[in-house]
């Protein structure tokens, strides 16, 4: 590089990691770009807390930066360039310092790919992507997995990477404990024992920023919870929640991973998807604490296993999901399916308690676990056939850790089986016994739990099995769920008129369930 290049360098609100190889050196013929833009927080309507904490994390790196030596160049929201595109913003800055390339690193959102990639290679200025080095897998590695296969499956995804990391092996070939997956002894109802961990993140007050996104004009849904936020600010906050984690949270996380409890929203979940997904933290120095701890009796290996396969193993593979699938996985509708989201999708005021419970804390906390957003809300959407595409845009919106490449295949593939069946080896949906088994959400709810038909009987139980009627030529063949028609079968004319008719009305009244 001569004395008068000058290079730009992008960092996106979420490539916070300071120990990326881009800040190995300090030099000044760089300059470090973050910037806050209506681009990024418009493109679907977005939690308070998820534009306020990415917001404030960002502003934390930039001053981190600085503190180091690095030269950076930040747009605050309330700065006129915030309005206009990421693009823009570039090209004038390249004009203002002379810059004679810019560098950006690889986005993890397909638009954002795109945007960049086209861009550069417009410009008269010199662009380079350079690779976030956070994940395990390349954005292809899982296509050059399955290739030649038939089906994609996580698990068998899942065996690959342990045994070429070398995670929780016995030896080469051998998993530790002697078998790779522990997930059926992971599936315990809380009832209260043992209690849950306190909430071991660090509470900031953010009104100052939050007064400036409201003036900006931005437009958000949920509670900001400004003045107390605990969303971690930095890396030094996020190892902290890592070692709460591992020492308090991670010996019963396995017990209970799946467990949903009115009386306790966080359990024994980590809640550390946000700051890996902002890349705070890697990968894998998360799985190596918790393999760690188990290697310390500290932790029983069905749980460390189970935590790992979050990471390891779903993490990683539904990136590989996403990027082999888009651009037009956003569009898939298996079922065909409508219906637009009802009105208590914004508010929680709904008469089933079970969903009730997960929006309202979704909209407080701007998180839920895995299976309040698969099994209750997720389960619902799915059996109301609600359209994918906005089930997919609420989701993408509401938790502080969706980013597109995780979150769209949790939705569309998981959650809605939109496509098909490439995600999902069935459609994950249930009545209200799988809910009140796993939860004490049906215990003063408005419905009753165990009734198909009349005004109080609980909608998921109706809906269910008109789901499966109505989508029989499509779902009838799938080995997975063959007692479900066997079931039906046995079923007389006036069982299946009878919740037809129930979930027709119900259907037509979704905003007043």
């Amino acid at each position: 590089m001569s004395n008068n290049d000058m290079t730009l360098r992008l960092v996106l609100g979420d490539q916070l990691n300071a120990r990326h190889r881009w800040f190995t050196e300090v030099d000044d013929s760089i300059v470090y770009v973050l910037m806050e833009v209506r681009q990024e927080t418009d493109y679907v309507l977005h939690h308070a807390q998820k534009i306020l904490a990415i917001f404030a994390a960002m502003r934390d790196f930039a001053r981190q930066l600085r503190a180091a030596g690095h030269r950076v160049h930040y747009i605050g929201i309330d700065q006129p360039p915030s309005a206009r595109a990421i693009t823009a913003n570039l090209d004038a800055l390249a004009a203002e310092y002379g810059a004679t390339s810019v560098q950006y690193q690889a986005p993890d959102e397909w638009r954002l790919d795109q945007q960049l990639y086209l861009h550069g290679r417009a410009s008269k200025v010199p662009w380079r992507m350079d690779d976030t080095d956070h994940f395990y897998t390349s954005r292809h590695e899982a296509a050059d997995i399955f290739k030649g296969r038939k089906q994609w499956l996580m698990e068998f995804f899942y065996r690959q990477l342990r045994v070429k990391h070398g995670v929780l092996m016995e030896d080469a070939k051998q998993p530790a404990g002697g078998q790779w997956n522990f997930d059926h002894d992971n599936r315990k109802p809380w009832r209260g024992v043992p209690a849950e961990p306190p909430d071991a993140r660090t509470p900031h007050d953010h009104r100052p920023l939050w007064q400036s996104i409201v003036d900006a004009g931005v437009n958000s849904f949920g509670d900001p919870q400004a003045d107390r936020l605990p969303w971690p600010l930095n890396r030094a906050e996020a190892l902290r929640q890592l070692d709460a984690f591992v020492e308090r949270g991670l010996p019963h996380f396995g017990d209970f991973q799946d467990a949903m409890s009115s009386k306790a929203w966080r359990l024994f979940h980590s809640l550390l998807s946000f700051a890996l997904n902002v890349k705070m933290l890697q990968p894998r120095e998360v799985v190596e604490r918790a393999q760690a701890a188990c290697e310390a009796g500290a932790a029983p290996l069905a749980a460390v296993e189970g935590f790992i396969r979050q990471i390891l193993g779903w993490r990683e593979y539904v990136r590989g999901v996403y990027w082999t699938q888009m651009p037009d996985y956003v569009e898939k509708n298996f079922f065909g399916h409508q219906r637009p989201l009802p009105r208590w999708f914004w508010d929680g005021k709904t008469k089933m308690n079970c969903v009730a419970h997960a929006i309202t804390q979704s909209l407080e906390e701007a998180h839920a676990h895995h299976i309040q957003r698969l099994m209750v809300i997720g389960n619902f959407a799915l059996l109301a056939g609600l359209h994918p595409t906005e089930v997919h845009r609420w989701y993408l919106g509401i938790y502080i850790d969706a980013f597109e490449w995780v979150e769209l295949p949790n939705t569309v593939g998981m959650s809605q089986f939109a496509d098909g069946g490439f995600l999902a080896t069935k459609p994950y949906v249930s009545s209200a016994a799988y809910i009140d088994r796993m939860g004490d959400y049906c215990k003063g709810c408005h419905y009753d739990k165990k009734a198909r038909l009349g005004e109080t009987a609980c909608p998921f139980n109706a809906l269910y099995w008109d789901f499966f009627r109505r989508n029989r030529a499509s779902l009838e063949r799938n080995p997975r769920i063959g007692m479900v028609y066997r079931q039906l079968e046995k079923m007389d004319h006036a069982a299946i008129a009878g919740f037809t008719e129930q979930a027709r009305v119900m259907l037509a009244k979704l905003d007043a369930l």
